[in-house]
């Protein structure tokens, strides 16, 4: 349980407010690229910011204030020049700084004029465009590994959630909710549906991982990292579980981001909560299928994205995959959950510490210290998860992660993503190279015999 005026500090994110002094720290992703081919001009709303990305026709990128310093009127339907961004009304033309830089029909058009539009630097990295509303000088864009791993098939769901970014975010701190949220409700929804025994015949289906998770809990752990934190749970074969065994839950990046899947893994992701201002938040599933050494994943020209639907065509919820039930868990909490009315348990630990680096972070920036993951110059490649993986073992655990092609897509939001296909084809290659491994070894080692 939190106090009013902490729940105040660790969720509001507008200018001057304590939580959104932490989020200015940082490089913040606004939209995927590819987005920008198809409409080169957007509107954007972050840190309760309202403002405008647009690409120009030597290809910069911008983000800029909404409105144009002449009439007010909206950028967001501005005209892309070959430098900068044209008002549609009266033609003013602002370059990716702000600065107005010509007004055609005035008695001097290309006469300067103080006021600038508000405006912050953009970068692109991994096929999403990332901006930085701090202070300045601007920090390193960090290289986070699946951003920019290697020989990999990539794609990108978005998706907007009615409620506060943190409600989102305490998702990763919940290493239990599995067994229940992906679990229980599944199989009631399934059940509903009279999908229930074609899913439970199905061995891959993610339905019989999850309901196990809930079997045998002793204790969970979570510890803070130089990234985040990690955590897990502690299974004991007194309690029920098959063994006593731990399972380690997803890795957390702050400030706002949480990786499942290990890096090089047939299949992971990003999962992403950007915070659109106090009620709203800009969910980003990157998601990431890497070839092992020896199979060559496809060549993509760009990232391309997706949005994941939450109701069918009759308005009613889609809640058959799993971020469609991480998604109705979090708004059902309400715009900002009170956190005073809480009653948390055993199970809640990371959420607590989560809470506390996010408190503890917010405290570094009002004291003039930098916060964790600020980069004055990023290394080629930043692991989240701790270190480069070790292909000499196997990169998953869960082997349904790499079944696309048998269907475990099914389950989760990817069955959208339009590079769903190139995901089937590779996983089908990794299965046929493993395969071959698998049967040279044995003949080798039966030739010796």
């Amino acid at each position: 349980m939190l106090t009013a005026a902490m729940n105040e500090r660790l969720t509001r994110v507008g200018p001057d407010t304590p939580g959104g002094e932490l989020m200015r720290r940082y490089w913040i992703p606004i939209a995927p690229y590819s987005q920008l081919d198809e409409n080169p001009v957007r509107k954007v709303r972050v840190l309760g910011e309202d403002l405008v990305l647009y690409k120009d026709k030597s290809g910069t990128l911008g983000l800029v204030g909404d409105r144009c310093l002449h009439r007010n009127v909206d950028l967001q339907f501005g005209i892309p020049d070959q430098c900068g961004l044209r008002c549609p009304y009266h033609g003013w033309l602002f370059n990716e700084g702000g600065k107005c830089v010509e007004r055609p029909m005035e008695a001097t058009p290309r006469g300067e004029i103080k006021q600038k539009l508000k405006a912050y630097p953009v970068q692109e990295l991994g096929g999403l465009v990332f901006a930085y509303l701090g202070p300045q000088p601007a920090p390193a864009l960090p290289r986070w590994d699946l951003f920019v791993w290697p020989n990999a098939i990539r794609q990108i769901g978005i998706m907007t959630i009615n409620c506060n970014w943190l409600q989102c975010h305490e998702n990763t701190g919940d290493p239990t909710h599995s067994a229940w949220a992906h679990g229980h409700m599944f199989q009631y929804v399934l059940e509903q549906q009279g999908r229930y025994e074609e899913a439970a015949a199905r061995a891959e289906h993610t339905l019989h991982t999850r309901l196990k998770t809930g079997i045998g809990i002793k204790e969970l752990y979570a510890n803070e990292t130089e990234t985040g934190i990690s955590k897990g749970v502690r299974y004991s074969q007194e309690l029920g579980a098959d063994s006593d065994y731990t399972r380690e839950h997803s890795t957390v990046i702050f400030p706002f981001f949480t990786q499942t899947g290990k890096t090089g893994a047939p299949r992971s992701e990003y999962q992403i909560r950007v915070p659109i201002d106090d009620t709203h938040t800009y969910h980003i599933c990157y998601q990431v299928y890497a070839a092992p050494p020896g199979v060559e994943a496809p060549q993509q020209d760009s990232v391309p994205w997706y949005e994941p639907p939450r109701h069918d065509e009759n308005g009613k919820p889609i809640l058959d995959y799993v971020l469609a039930q991480d998604a109705l868990v979090w708004d059902a909490q309400g715009a900002i959950t009170d956190r005073t009315a809480e009653l948390l348990g055993r199970t809640d630990i990371p959420i607590v510490l989560l809470r506390r680096q996010l408190d503890q972070q917010i405290g570094r920036v009002e004291e003039g210290l930098d916060p964790i993951n600020f980069y004055r110059e990023s290394p080629d490649i930043i692991y989240g998860s701790g270190s480069a993986p070790d292909y000499s073992k196997p990169l998953l655990k869960h082997n349904f992660r790499k079944l696309y092609h048998r269907g475990f897509f099914n389950d989760d939001a990817d069955r959208y993503g339009p590079a769903l296909e190139l995901v089937k084809d590779l996983h089908r290659k990794i299965e046929e190279f493993e395969t071959a491994q698998q049967n040279a070894l044995e003949k080798t080692e039966s030739g010796s015999n």
